[in-house]
């Protein structure tokens, strides 16, 4: 049975690491309790996909799904900040089988049964298992433990059994996706043409002098434009100025933080409860009784680390002391008993690099040994060894450099530990060590030790008290019953002296108010409940009781230029200050005489090693048509005044230096149809998204 648990805790974090790769990106939101009222009506759509509806209850049902794989993964519950994750991963989950249900069967592709067994239990097990299910010794896919655990399915409870059942569901539908990908990213294809073009732009090298002239050498008060400019701006430019549902809301916040009284109070008892510790002789459970965090008692072996919070403030622990009270970044108090140090089990550390000689003849693993010997000869003349670790190991240490932490004798087999354990210092093994892995290189970076210290852990959380959280209840309550619309809430807080602070162009699906934390409940409430100017009954956050207001809010489309006035007015100017710089630097014979006319804003720089491939001028920033234009004029030649987003630019070009001709351009040829091939995943999907037409409607549910 403990073999099952374990399986299926790994096998859940499967679920995770596959769901992972579908889904692409995270949004924002969070999962309160549902609105009945909109549940008990007809009302029940979260969303649309590709035209169909999304309801509720198949939402909540994809919602579990990835709950329990959270909870298989972890063994615990997911808090409700991890909730997040797992319904927006539940929601992205939705759209990709959507989305791509339907291209599946556009191409006819399928997994078949045989695929299937031959994925979880044939010669070509998914990544995703073989990277979970290892040896911890070996750090190498362990398939014995992967076919007992399918041996006992036919036994096991139906729970367990739905659950694999589920798993491989996933596994058919990441490899269908894999396949889809697969298909189009080998349709990708550079022609000759683009290859010699990518090259001439890398290596064609231009000597320029670039005059910048930034928007603000021109004041804001010497351009002026009108709301009908403002407003064609606007219409001409949509695409930049599309927002999704949005609220303008105004809050106040009642702080339930920790006060002064209760600051005192919190010292005092732990002051006192670390003396009684101090003088007890039963400190494990003593520390049980009275410590507010757990766990409150450990044993270290070697090579852990003792806590920081002790650490930083004792040099040295000395059996029996009691060290305390400290106070620690998350505000709690904490003192310390070392119990007892005393000595145990010897653990060591070590590195290692292994060549694998699993189910190979004489000769193959001859051929190994010559490898590893060679690697062997060149860090024994100063090679880095982590990098050879990553480069040549073939366990799950190779990407941490080999490291395998401390280790005790007996948790390694017999070759290995006899090896490493007769060292008497650290550094590099002279010889292979060969096991029935294969040939391993070991490096000792830590000798032996064996001291154990048991430590006693005394914490109190700094909260706020009772009296605390009532009196800001009180506050905050009265404020919410006189204030019955926005005016009032405006007047009362004035009177009151209580700050108003406000949140703008909120997300339908945010979290979070400005910096509190976890305030979905306030959101929700804005777009599912309140009207316009209407007030709020209490919320209790994380650290505050709140009060809101609803100025406004607006549905998902185009947006009226009041909504985003500010930021067309500041296209709009540097649009208008181009205008008047280009005006002011026309008929100027040299860059010299165009810099001159505004002499302090103004620069010129050279630029002698300008390659046609960027798109970032040296000192001045991104400007990637003006690049473009000083390569297409002739030499000794000026470009025209080129607007770009951080100002005016003109370029000289002085000397260029084209791309050497070459007899072979495939090498550029295949890096472009790579670079092609690694992007057609995302385009594909995002293309996909687009013309589904997904539509969120969750935050007026949750």
């Amino acid at each position: 049975m403990a073999l099952i648990k374990q399986i299926r805790q790994r096998t859940g974090l499967a679920i995770g690491v596959i769901a992972g790769g579908l889904i692409l990106f995270l949004l924002g939101g969070d999962l309160l309790s549902p609105n009945s009222s909109l549940l008990n009506s007809s009302q029940n759509i979260v969303g649309e996909i590709a035209g169909e509806d999304v309801t509720y209850e198949e939402y909540v049902a994809k919602v579990e799904e990835f709950r329990v794989a959270y909870q298989q993964r972890t063994g615990r519950a997911p808090s409700e900040v991890e909730m997040y994750t797992v319904r927006e991963q539940a929601w992205q989950a939705l759209i990709v089988e959507r989305v791509f249900k339907e291209e599946y069967e556009k191409l006819g592709l399928t997994i078949s049964s045989a695929e299937l067994v031959d994925m979880v239990q044939g010669k070509n097990i998914v990544p995703e298992l073989r990277q979970q299910l290892v040896n911890p010794q070996t750090g190498q896919f362990d398939k014995t433990q992967l076919i007992t655990f399918l041996q006992s399915l036919e036994t096991a409870d139906p729970a367990q059994q739905a659950f694999w059942a589920q798993q491989e569901q996933l596994f058919a539908e990441s490899r269908l996706r894999i396949k889809y990908d697969n298909l189009l990213a080998t349709s990708e294809y550079a022609t000759s043409a683009e290859a010699k073009m990518e090259y001439k732009a890398a290596n064609s090298i231009a000597d320029a002098s670039v005059l910048y002239i930034p928007y603000y050498a021109v004041e804001d008060d010497a351009v002026s434009f009108t709301d009908s400019e403002l407003q064609s701006y606007l219409n001409s430019h949509k695409d930049m100025f599309q927002t999704g549902n949005s609220a303008n809301i105004e809050y106040v916040s009642f702080s339930i933080l920790p006060s002064g009284a209760d600051s005192a109070e919190v010292i005092s008892t732990i002051e006192q409860l670390t003396q009684e510790l101090s003088n007890s002789d039963q400190d494990s459970l003593f520390v049980n009784r009275n410590s507010e965090l757990r766990p409150a008692f450990y044993t270290f072996r070697p090579g852990d680390q003792l806590p920081a919070d002790l650490t930083n403030n004792v040099d040295e622990v000395v059996a029996g002391e009691t060290y305390g009270p400290f106070v620690t970044a998350n505000s709690t108090y904490i003192s310390f008993k070392v119990s007892d140090q005393y000595d145990g089990t010897p653990r060591m550390r070590a590195s290692h690099i292994l060549f694998g000689t699993e189910g190979m003849d004489e000769t193959a693993k001859a051929a190994v040994k010559s490898q590893a010997e060679e690697v062997l000869a060149d860090l024994k003349n100063g090679g880095d060894f982590a990098l050879a670790a990553r480069q040549y190991g073939q366990d799950g240490t190779s990407q941490n450099g080999g490291d395998l932490g401390w280790f005790a004798k007996e948790d390694f087999v017999e070759p290995f530990a006899n090896a490493t354990y007769a060292r008497n210092s650290t550094g590099l093994l002279p010889n292979l060590v060969e096991t029935e892995y294969g040939y391993h290189i070991i490096e000792v970076t830590e000798l032996p030790k064996s001291q154990y210290t048991k430590l006693a852990v005394l914490q109190l959380e700094l909260v706020a008290s009772d009296e605390t959280r009532n009196e800001a209840f009180r506050n905050a309550d009265s404020f919410a019953a006189e204030s019955g619309n926005r005016n009032e809430f405006t007047e009362n807080a004035v009177e009151s002296n209580y700050r108003v602070l406000q949140a703008n162009n909120v997300d339908a699906g945010a979290r979070n108010l400005n910096n509190i934390q976890n305030a979905r409940e306030v959101i929700r409430w804005a777009f599912a409940e309140a009207s316009q100017g209407e007030v709020s009954a209490v919320f209790e956050l994380d650290n505050a009781y709140v009060v809101a207001s609803l100025v406004s809010k607006k549905e998902e489309g185009d947006v009226a230029l009041e909504d985003v006035r500010t930021q067309v007015e500041g296209q709009v100017r540097n649009e208008k200050k181009a205008e008047a710089i280009k005006q002011a630097i026309a008929g100027k014979a040299s860059l010299e005489e165009m810099k001159a006319v505004y002499p302090e804003a103004a620069s010129l720089n050279e630029i002698p090693d300008l390659k046609l491939s960027s798109s970032v001028i040296p000192g001045i920033g991104f400007a990637p048509q003006a690049i473009g234009a000083i390569f297409g004029v002739g030499q000794g030649a000026m470009t025209q005044p080129i607007v770009e987003d951080i100002g005016v630019v003109v370029g000289k070009l002085n000397t260029l230096t084209p791309a050497a001709e070459i007899g072979d351009y495939t090498s550029y040829q295949a890096q472009l149809t790579q670079n092609a091939a690694q992007r057609t995943s995302y385009q594909v999907m995002m293309a996909l998204q687009d013309l589904a037409d997904v539509k969120d409607y969750r935050y007026k549910f949750f």
